[in-house]
């Protein structure tokens, strides 16, 4: 019997060039499908009909602790994308996971909302959420 290890400071992200740090306790990276891959339709006589959606769009959420460098880096990338024409903001995006075999990743990548922002007592987190076009993925497991 195997045993297979699983190490999160081995999973890399990288938006337009910055490499995340500081993430969040917990869960710090979620990415979701915008629609289905495939989708179908039964006939009166129950004959299913398949129909591939083609859409590769996937939202990533980036969790970052409030104190990470990071958020100033993305901070800066979302101001250029508001503020400047022709998709400023637009970036490669890059999930790795170094101790096994899932990979992710997208030529064209932006940050669709700012983190929403509370301050209290400790130090919480920033969720950044990005959206990209089409996104590439492998999951796979862990060496």
């Amino acid at each position: 019997m195997t045993t297979r290890i699983y190490d999160s400071n081995q999973v890399q992200v990288a938006f337009a060039g910055v490499p995340a740090q500081g993430f969040a306790d917990g869960d710090f990276l979620t990415i979701s499908h915008e629609t289905d891959a495939f989708t179908s339709v039964v006939g009166t006589d129950g004959e299913v009909s398949r129909s591939k959606t083609n859409d590769r769009r996937a939202t990533v959420e980036i969790i970052l602790m409030s104190t990470s460098p990071t958020n100033d880096l993305f901070s800066a990338i979302h101001v250029a994308d508001l503020n400047s024409p022709g998709g400023a903001g637009v970036g490669a995006i890059l999930v790795t996971d170094l101790n096994g075999t899932s990979l992710y990743t997208a030529g064209n990548a932006w940050i669709m909302k700012a983190p929403d922002v509370t301050y209290g007592r400790e130090a919480n987190e920033r969720t950044w959420t990005l959206q990209v076009d089409k996104l590439i993925e492998f999951t796979g497991g862990n060496l």
